[in-house]
């Protein structure tokens, strides 16, 4: 990231910690609720973001390892993007269903 890219991440958990700070009860807990409630949304279109990116850096020829660094995420997630398993640890298939399905020993690198 370059360094302005980097102060707008910063200023954005700068309002985060605002919030948080506020001394107001009532008033933090309806700015909390206002966050909490549009998150799930915001979680969904910025994991798209990432996701997006993932695919387009691995269609570039980047390695698994390379993308996971560049993107800043665990290799897992960088495979499990490529993979198609966006969901909840809940939602991934049992190591059974994996096999079955001939995911076992799909690994780059």
């Amino acid at each position: 990231m370059t360094e302005e890219q980097e102060e707008e991440v910063r200023r954005v958990l700068d309002a985060l910690d605002q919030v948080e700070a506020m001394e107001d009860p009532v008033a933090r807990a309806r700015a909390v609720a206002q966050l909490l409630k549009d998150q799930p949304k915001r979680n969904k279109r910025l994991k798209e973001l990432r996701d997006e990116t993932v695919r387009g850096l691995r269609e570039e020829g980047l390695s698994l390892r390379r993308i996971a660094a560049e993107v800043q995420v665990s290799l897992g997630t960088v495979q499990d993007i490529l993979r198609g398993h966006t969901g909840t640890w809940s939602s991934r298939p049992r190591k059974k269903e994996a096999a079955d399905a001939g995911d076992e020993g799909d690994r780059d690198e």
